[in-house]
């Protein structure tokens, strides 16, 4: 049975805590494959303007590149709007029928899980991977999520990862305050964003 981790987030930009979630998800739930899913627009975040899709996603495949088994899922931005979880998820169960879907998502987002649009169909089509925040206190969630346990009806597990404390935002207050983001994210990442002139 294919194992296939589904990773959506807006990746304004994406960074090294990023690509150390999909190593440890990849080594921990022994995936086939892991998809990146770059948002159009998080229905969670409408004030939020990231930055243009192109070139997001080009920055994805940047910090990709050379990692055959990872991948980048185009559909949300492509269908543009809100982007809701439901429709990708049930697009993977329509395309590969006999695998398992395993959603990571952050634990800063647990709370907010059964507001997602069509919740019950959600907790039906995947299993839900929880992503630790940083810090003491997350250093090595249980497994089994007993000291967070997912909210009903949806069930997963915990993924004791790399957790790094590092967010997009903070990237993107380094590049304009012109302060280097050369350690928190890949040099080719970072080369494209100062080339492009993103977040400034």
């Amino acid at each position: 049975m294919q194992r296939l981790g589904l990773f959506g987030g807006s990746f304004d930009p994406v960074h090294l805590g990023h690509l150390l979630v999909a190593q440890a998800a990849r080594e921990e739930l022994a995936l086939t494959r892991l998809f990146f899913i770059p948002a159009a627009q998080s229905p969670f975040k409408p004030e939020s303007n990231p930055a243009p899709p192109n070139e997001r996603l080009r920055l994805l495949r940047l910090a990709l590149a050379g990692q055959p088994w990872c991948e980048v899922d185009e559909q949300e931005i492509q269908r543009g709007g809100i982007s809701y979880t439901v429709e990708t998820v049930r697009d993977y169960a329509r395309r590969f029928p006999e695998a398992r879907l395993l959603y990571l998502i952050g634990a800063d987002h647990l709370g907010q899980l059964p507001k997602w649009r069509l919740a019950e169909e959600l907790a039906r089509l995947a299993e839900f991977v929880v992503i630790p925040r940083p810090g003491p206190a997350a250093a090595a969630p249980p497994p089994d999520l007993a000291a967070a346990p997912l909210p009903a009806p949806f069930c997963g597990r915990g993924l004791a990862g790399f957790p790094l404390g590092v967010s997009s935002s903070q990237i993107r207050a380094r590049v304009k305050a012109g302060l280097p983001i050369e350690p928190l994210v890949p040099a080719a990442v970072a080369e494209a964003i100062r080339n492009n002139r993103l977040y400034l």
